[in-house]
């Protein structure tokens, strides 16, 4: 097989995709840690919680939404569970899958985070785009999404172990 190397263009905009990826990670992570004391990845999770019916999603679903595997949702469940800001219920329908609920704490705990979230959001990536390149941003984002998704997906991946449903 030949090897199909990045054009100058390409290799430009790669690099300029992963420094802004990986700034943008960590600014949001340095927020969320001065403000609440957990990463992104446990924002995310009570933030996708909250939109929830009910404020409560099967695993392998908060997993998908996340887009992370089953058995990094299972230790971070575990440590917002420590917490009292989310609870794990056993699914009614399955009795092999569980469901993680968010609790009242951890719905106040994300009420009071979300504006200073937002507002890292807002000015370390939306200040610094035009209303035209903010369509371009999720036209981009989307193609990337949509043409990974059919592939081997993470939610779906076992890092260790067996589990069921996490």
């Amino acid at each position: 097989m030949t090897t199909r190397w990045l054009s100058p263009d390409e290799m430009r905009a790669w690099r300029a995709y992963v420094s802004a990826l990986f700034l943008v990670e960590d600014a949001l992570d340095r927020q969320l840690q001065q403000d609440a004391g957990m990463p992104h990845l446990y924002y995310s999770i009570l933030a996708n919680l909250s939109d929830a019916p009910e404020h409560r999603l099967r695993m392998t679903d908060l997993a998908e939404s996340t887009k992370i595997t089953r058995s990094r949702l299972t230790y971070a469940v575990t440590r917002l569970e420590k917490d009292g800001l989310v609870r794990r219920e056993q699914c009614r329908w399955d009795k092999r899958g569980s469901i993680a609920a968010l609790t009242d704490e951890g719905l106040a705990i994300l009420e009071r985070i979300a504006p200073g979230h937002v507002e890292t959001v807002r000015s370390v990536l939306f200040d610094r785009l035009t209303p035209e390149q903010v369509g371009q941003l999720e036209e981009i984002s989307r193609r990337i999404t949509e043409g990974l998704e059919g592939q081997e997906v993470p939610w779906l991946r076992r890092s260790s172990g067996c589990e069921s449903d996490t």
